[in-house]
C-alpha cells in the first residue's frame, strides 16, 4: 500500500472514531445530562439524536420512567396508642434531571431511602392524629392523599415528581391480631349459641303445636266416627225395626235360624235344653208348620 493510501485510511479512521464520540442518542424513557470538563452545560434534551465534542462533553442517561419505591412494612402508633404494622409503597420519577443529579447523583437507591425517610415521618404524623379506625377504613383515602402530596412536596427537592402513594396493608402485630382473632371467633360462638337456642325453642314449640293440633283432629276425628257410627246404628235400628213391623214372625223365624246357626258352628258343640223351651220353637212341627204344634209325629 503507497503512503498517500495510508495517510488516507487513517484519515478517514480518525474521521469515523470522532464521529462516534460526537454523537448520542437520547431514547423516550430516558433523561440526559452534558457536561463539560465536569460542569453541567445542558439538561433538556428530547428524545433523538444529539451532538457533543469528543474528550470535552459527557453526557449521562437517566431511566424517566416510573420507579417504585417498596420498603419493609413499619410499626406506627395510632393517636390512641395502638400499634399498627403498615405495608405502603410509593411511584415517583424524575421530573427535574439537574436537580436530581445534583442532590443523590442520579442514583435511585438514594432517591429510595430519602423518599422512605420523608414518607415514614409523615406517616408517623398522620397516624399519630387519628384512632385506629380512621386508619384502617375511615380516613385512608385521605391519608394516601396527604402522603402524595407531602411526598411531592419533598421530591421536588431531590428532582422527582411523587406520582402515587399506597397503603397496601395496615394490620394489628401478630400478638395482638391472635388476641382479637380468638375475641372474634368466641363472639361468633357466642352468637351461634344464641341462634341454636333460639331454634331449639322454635323447634319445641312447633312441635308442641303440632301435637296440640294431632290431639284436636284425631279427638274431632272419633267424635265425628262416633256421631257417623251412632247414626249408622240408629238408621239400621230403624231399618230393623221396620223389617220386624212388617212381617214379625218371618222375622222371629231369621232371628231363630241366626241363633240355632251361632249355636251349633262345630261337630262336637252340644247343647241341654228342655224340649218345651223357646229356643226350639220352630223345631216342633217337622211339615215346615211354623205355627207350634202339639208334639211330633
Amino acid at each position: 500500500m503507497s503512503p498517500i493510501k495510508s495517510l488516507l485510511s487513517g484519515i478517514i479512521v480518525m474521521v469515523l472514531v470522532l464521529g462516534y464520540f460526537s454523537v448520542f442518542q437520547v431514547h423516550e424513557a430516558e433523561r440526559a445530562i452534558k457536561f463539560r470538563l465536569g460542569e453541567i452545560i445542558r439538561d433538556d434534551y428530547d428524545p433523538g439524536l444529539h451532538f457533543k465534542l469528543p474528550f470535552i462533553n459527557n453526557v449521562r442517561k437517566f431511566d424517566a420512567r416510573v420507579q417504585t419505591l417498596d420498603a419493609e412494612p413499619e410499626r406506627f402508633l395510632t393517636g390512641e396508642l395502638k400499634n399498627l404494622i403498615v405495608d405502603a409503597f410509593v411511584k415517583w420519577r424524575i421530573s427535574d434531571v439537574r436537580q436530581h443529579y445534583t442532590t443523590v447523583g442520579g442514583d435511585p437507591r438514594q432517591a429510595n431511602l430519602r423518599l422512605n425517610e420523608h414518607i415514614k415521618d409523615v406517616l408517623r404524623s398522620e397516624f399519630g392524629r387519628r384512632d385506629m379506625q380512621d386508619v384502617i377504613s375511615g380516613e385512608r383515602a385521605r391519608i394516601m392523599d396527604i402522603l402524595r402530596e407531602r411526598g411531592d412536596e419533598y421530591g421536588a427537592s431531590i428532582g422527582v415528581q411523587v406520582v402515587d402513594v399506597r397503603l397496601k396493608r395496615v394490620d394489628l402485630p401478630p400478638n395482638v391480631s391472635e388476641s382479637v382473632y380468638a375475641r372474634m371467633v368466641a363472639e361468633r360462638e357466642r352468637v351461634a349459641r344464641d341462634i341454636r337456642a333460639r331454634g331449639d325453642e322454635a323447634s319445641e314449640r312447633i312441635r308442641a303445636d303440632a301435637d296440640r293440633q294431632r290431639t284436636i283432629i284425631v279427638a274431632e276425628a272419633r267424635r265425628d266416627g262416633e256421631e257417623l257410627r251412632g247414626e249408622g246404628d240408629a238408621e239400621a235400628t230403624e231399618i230393623y225395626a221396620r223389617a220386624f213391623n212388617e212381617d214379625r214372625e218371618f222375622f222371629a223365624f231369621i232371628r231363630s235360624l241366626s241363633a240355632y246357626q251361632k249355636a251349633f258352628q262345630g261337630a262336637d258343640d252340644v247343647l241341654v235344653l228342655t224340649p218345651d223351651t223357646d229356643f226350639f220353637n220352630y223345631f216342633e212341627r217337622a211339615d215346615g208348620n211354623l205355627e207350634r204344634g202339639g208334639g211330633s209325629d
